[in-house]
């Protein structure tokens, strides 16, 4: 069983972007009234109302298609909500020209998903340098940006490394080192353990609840794992699109009872006939 860790102190105070909010923000996502519907009026998520300070650790969670994944993509976005309105960092997204939303992903939010999505070309150090690249923050403070971040995940002596040299467990760190180089608002990580072994998926988590309560990051993570929501300072329910109910300070435990009362079979989840991780972060027998 994996243990949640908590660091000493959180560090405060706003971060720089190109999109700017207006005065000091105390919630580092906000959510109002957020919706999305498709075409023929399906509703894959109902209009949500939420907000998570700065310094959160936020787990989103929910039987298959009870709309977290599109509440993910709609909070980064990734996906434009029909209805409400999201703001990172106090920056209205969803007013945002392509362009600008386009800048504000790259410079002001961090993105973990399932598959660490390294460029295979790249070495481990240009893979994680490169938010800033394409940013225009390059030469002596890239570096050492890059530096810092990879010892951060342990792999300080690894940059010069392809991605096909490191293990699953170690490509999914370079991820988190990448999604966290920019110093973003928020961090979002889509099933970040997904395809981990168990003791990878806790090095994961490990480093995002270090990110957290160390360096004062948020991270907004969807999960279907009951191991990994415990390292979270919350979780937040969803089925049939709409919140349901959310949880502080959540234990494996707990949080496998809910998920079974919403309709998730004892250990497995079944997603198009395939089956999931288990709850003791394996595969389902």
């Amino acid at each position: 069983m994996f243990r949640r860790r908590r660091g000493t102190g959180r560090a405060t105070g706003e971060r720089a972007g190109p999109v700017t909010a207006q005065g000091p923000v105390s919630d580092a996502l906000t959510l109002e009234g957020v919706g999305r519907e498709y075409r023929r009026g399906v509703v894959a998520l109902h209009p949500v109302d939420l907000a998570v300070p700065r310094g959160r650790f936020l787990a989103v969670m929910g039987p298959s298609g009870s709309g977290k994944s599109t509440l993910l993509q709609c909070a980064a976005g990734l996906d434009r909500p029909t209805a409400g309105t999201v703001r990172i960092g106090g920056t209205e997204v969803s007013s945002l020209s392509e362009a600008a939303l386009t800048r504000l992903r790259r410079e002001r939010v961090g993105f973990v998903f399932q598959a660490h999505a390294l460029v295979p070309s790249l070495s481990v150090a240009e893979n994680v340098a490169l938010p800033l690249l394409l940013g225009g923050t390059a030469g002596t403070e890239g570096t050492e940006r890059v530096r810092q971040g990879l010892a951060d995940v342990g792999l300080g002596e690894r940059g010069d490394a392809a991605p096909s040299e490191l293990s699953g467990g170690q490509c999914q760190r370079v991820a988190v080192a990448r999604a966290l180089v920019t110093g973003p608002d928020i961090v979002f990580a889509d099933e970040p353990t997904g395809s981990l072994d168990p003791a990878a998926a806790r090095d994961v988590l490990a480093l995002l609840r270090r990110a957290v309560d160390r360096d004062g990051h948020t991270v907004v993570m969807v999960t279907h794992d009951p191991v990994a929501a415990a390292w979270t300072d919350e979780a937040l329910f969803l089925a049939g699109g709409r919140v349901v109910g959310r949880e502080t300070r959540p234990d494996a435990a707990q949080v496998g009872r809910i998920m079974r009362s919403l309709g998730r079979v004892e250990g497995v989840e079944c997603d198009g006939g395939h089956q999931r991780r288990g709850r003791d972060g394996g595969r389902a027998a």
